[in-house]
């Protein structure tokens, strides 16, 4: 049975990360992506600008208040002074207030554009990239990766316009001041610069390491804690062995963390050490030329209070180049997924697929999912308008790959599709799929309402016609038994209904969208009985009137069908009636014996099969 009627495999897939050049992100299409932001950009450095400026105003404040109302008593100035050292950094702070915002907003736009445009452009790709990914290692892209960017915008990007603002600010203050000092001040900034190179290099290297370990583990949490790797885990008593590979990668990932938290620390500490060497040496100089009459104490005061506004930022420049390579790496991960070739695409001047009669063609198509096999070679076949076509063959034949070439989740290598005449690569995807159907052997909701998943190919379905498609799909009486009826919570995967249950609202679901082509897995051989013969019951109004392929897996469906499509080692060996292919004496003939030895052997060890039912109608 398994043999004649059982699905098509998949020979292999290729792997997109081997057959793609990986890209590079560049300058120029990195600011493309902030060019839609102008304005609160140009707002947040107005913002660092001003900022600046209000900066270098407390330590000359506190310059006049030495050097000047102390001395001569005037109290009216000293108070408009301690004023001043009060107002500029409140207004300081309630700028920064709004340029932490503009920078959000530009960090969260930025964000959301990538993100859309990658969840869509993923979208577009075929089925190949789905097979050939993990899909942890995809959400990591779309979450961790694209989550990143903020950091350039909030981080590094303003990091280095405030920083280079503040330290030319600086610089030009205190060259005014007292240039002696200024020298003195600037001589020693090597002393800061020369090692925060060297561990940010460090840092950056860490930071990629940390990225790849996280989407390992985000990959691994994804595949185990779904449905289907739970119920592996379970049903092999693999739980101490998954959790222990759990600690292992998050171990992994925990060394990293520490690693990249704690490099450079040595190097900070002695830096807060250098950071004492400065001002010693300003009060050292400074205080000579004041004993000597060439300087006030209060540019003493001032000069010491603006070495932070010198050192900091000019450690932090050091490091810009570091920065931005990391900003970059980050670009790189997303461009490389935008990047991805769409190897199904519309042609310049697609046209939409009017509504079709349902007359499909495969004119000598040959396709493979890898290079070394091909899945299907030369195949050609023409299936008439509302007929029924039952594809059979040894498992890995092609028949799954038929399929999955009618509705373009993949394009063949050589060879043409036609639907009505029309080759499908001239048609937009929107108005062939939404023309096609497919009911599959693994049958998937998503965990929402019973409603919403039967919606989910027609969301304008009113409740009367939801209703009268769950009746035809023989699941209405089972819906109206759930607790919440059709607000019924189905979980994740559709897991709470059995697979019977799922079977019948995923047919349910396409008559409610009423294709005309209709390509259906009928796989009932792992159900009871009574839900073999609901779903047979449920799929006579689907097959009704449509051109149908299916996967067959029930022989009442193959002698029904109007042609039978006989596929060995992705050829097409054979196709006719069931009378005339088992007449010939072949391939078809010999499976269809080795299928009834199967069930008289069952029926000889007591084993009933499951009870046949009717041929599907076809109108």
């Amino acid at each position: 049975m398994n043999l004649l009627l059982g699905g098509g495999t998949w020979p292999g897939h290729l792997n997109y990360a081997e057959v793609t050049e990986r890209p590079r992100a560049d300058v120029r299409r990195i600011l493309g992506c902030f060019r839609p932001y102008t304005w609160p950009i140009a707002l947040a450095v107005l913002c660092v600008l001003v900022n600046a400026l209000l900066g270098v105003l407390p330590p000359l404040l506190i310059k006049q208040a030495i050097d000047d109302a102390i001395p001569r008593g005037d109290l009216w100035q000293l108070h408009l002074l301690a004023l001043g050292m009060i107002a500029v950094p409140l207004l300081a702070g309630l700028i920064g207030v709004a340029q932490n915002y503009l920078n959000t907003l530009v960090g969260q736009q930025v964000m959301f554009d990538l993100r859309s445009q990658l969840y869509e452009h993923l979208q577009r790709l075929s089925l190949r990239f789905f097979t050939g990914t993990r899909a942890g290692e995809i959400t990591s892209r779309l979450t961790n990766d694209v989550s990143g960017i903020q950091n350039v915008v909030t981080t590094t990007l303003s990091g280095i316009v405030t920083n280079a603002v503040v330290l030319l600010s600086t610089i030009v203050v205190i060259v005014t001041l007292d240039w002696r000092l200024a020298l003195l001040a600037l001589a020693i900034l090597p002393l800061f610069i020369a090692p925060t190179r060297r561990v940010g290099r460090l840092r950056q290297k860490l930071a990629g390491q940390t990225q790849e370990k996280l989407a390992a583990l985000t990959a691994f949490m994804q595949e185990t804690l779904s449905i289907s790797g739970y119920l592996l885990v379970a049903a092999f008593s693999r739980e101490r062995a998954e959790a222990a590979r759990f600690r292992a990668l998050n171990r992994d990932l925990l060394v990293l963390q520490i690693r990249q938290a704690m490099v450079g620390r040595w190097f900070f500490m002695a830096l807060g050490l250098f950071g004492a060497v400065g001002p010693a040496l300003i009060y050292w100089y400074g205080g000579y030329l004041v004993i000597s009459g060439g300087l006030t104490i209060g540019t003493i005061v001032a000069f010491v209070a603006y070495l932070a506004r010198l050192y900091a930022p000019a450690s932090a420049l050091a490091n810009v180049h570091v920065d931005v390579v990391t900003s970059l790496a980050l670009f790189d991960r997303v461009f490389q997924y935008l990047d991805l070739p769409r190897e199904v695409a519309e042609r310049p001047g697609a046209v939409a697929l009017p509504p079709v009669r349902g007359e499909i063609v495969f004119d000598r198509v040959r396709f493979g999912y890898t290079s070394q096999r091909l899945a299907l070679d030369h195949v050609s076949f023409r299936v008439a308008p509302g007929q029924l076509v039952a594809l059979v063959g040894p498992s890995g034949a092609g028949k799954t790959t038929v399929s999955y070439l009618v509705p373009r989740l993949y394009d063949p290598l050589a060879g043409t599709i036609r639907v009505d005449g029309y080759d499908l690569r001239d048609v937009t995807l929107e108005s062939l799929r939404g023309q096609a159907g497919m009911v599959t052997q693994e049958t998937y909701l998503f965990h929402a309402t019973v409603a919403e998943n039967l919606r989910y190919g027609r969301p304008d379905a009113s409740d009367a016609e939801l209703v009268a498609a769950c009746q035809a799909a023989h699941i209405h009486d089972f819906i109206a038994s759930l607790p919440q009826g059709y607000a019924t919570v189905v979980g994740e995967r559709g897991y709470r209904l059995s697979g019977g249950e799922r079977q019948r609202v995923a047919i349910a679901r396409v008559l409610l969208k009423d294709p005309r082509i209709l390509i259906l897995d009928e796989a009932t051989s792992s159900l009871d009985s009574r839900s073999e013969a609901l779903i047979q019951a449920a799929l006579a109004p689907l097959l009704r009137g449509r051109t149908s392929l299916v996967i067959a897996h029930r022989l009442s469906t193959i002698l029904a069908a109007d042609l039978i499509l006989v596929l060995d080692r992705g050829r097409l060996v054979e196709q006719g009636t069931h009378a005339e292919l088992l007449a010939r004496e072949g391939l078809y003939a010999r499976l269809y014996r080795e299928q009834f030895q199967r069930q008289a052997a069952r029926r000889v060890d007591g084993v009933q099969p499951a009870p046949p039912a009717g041929a599907p109608g076809r109108g």
